[in-house]
């Protein structure tokens, strides 16, 4: 192979590259304004109207209320916080992952729930009672976080939904995969059920 045909094809797997790295991820909260089987119709909290194309691979789910109870050590959560004036993490919500989605975003990142937030999916490691509630410690691969559960915020687990679930007028919380061309593909869909609104 010629030194042009190499620089020729070490440039075209650069090019590969970039646009397999070009995707992103995204989360959208809003509500459905249209489904057409194809393409998701939503008007996001800030107020954006966005095409969401659907594929075999969606998936669709919905939130059940539970109790705080139901979750034992062992099991695998997630929870939004905040830092209070103290820098200790207050739960806005908890969620229960079904056994199959044990490890699913493992870890402490920053959220956008509002600024400042975090999610930390871990293992509930222990939970005790405290002043102002439940502090629970959560650990995952790397660290661990205590994570204060205060009475009266959501508690739910996931349950596998079906496309019935998207009708017009239903808040939705949606992962987003964003190609390099802009095109909004849905991932995973959490619809609201029962009045139960997807608390993420």
């Amino acid at each position: 192979m010629s030194k042009l045909s190499i620089l020729i094809f070490c440039g075209a797997l650069s090019l590969v590259s970039v646009v397999a790295n070009a995707q992103s991820t995204m989360r959208v909260r809003g509500t459905i304004s249209a489904f057409d089987g194809k393409v998701l119709s939503v008007k996001s909290r800030e107020g954006k109207d966005l095409q969401l194309q659907m594929t075999d691979g969606t998936t669709v789910s919905y939130p059940k209320a539970i109790k705080l109870s139901d979750i034992k050590p062992g099991d695998y959560i997630g929870t939004a916080a905040t830092p209070d004036s103290e820098g200790r993490l207050v739960a806005r919500e908890v969620h229960l992952f079904p056994e199959a989605s044990r490890g699913v975003g493992e870890g402490h990142i920053p959220w956008d729930v509002e600024p400042g937030s975090t999610m930390t999916n871990a293992n509930l490691a222990k939970m005790v009672k405290s002043n102002n509630g439940q502090e629970l410690t959560l650990e995952y691969k790397g660290g661990a976080r205590n994570v204060l559960i205060p009475e009266g915020i959501p508690v739910v687990t996931t349950v596998p939904g079906d496309r019935s679930l998207l009708q017009s007028g239903t808040y939705v919380f949606v992962v987003v995969q964003v190609a390099a061309d802009g095109t909004l593909t849905a991932a995973r869909i959490q619809a609201t059920k029962d009045g139960i609104r997807p608390p993420q």
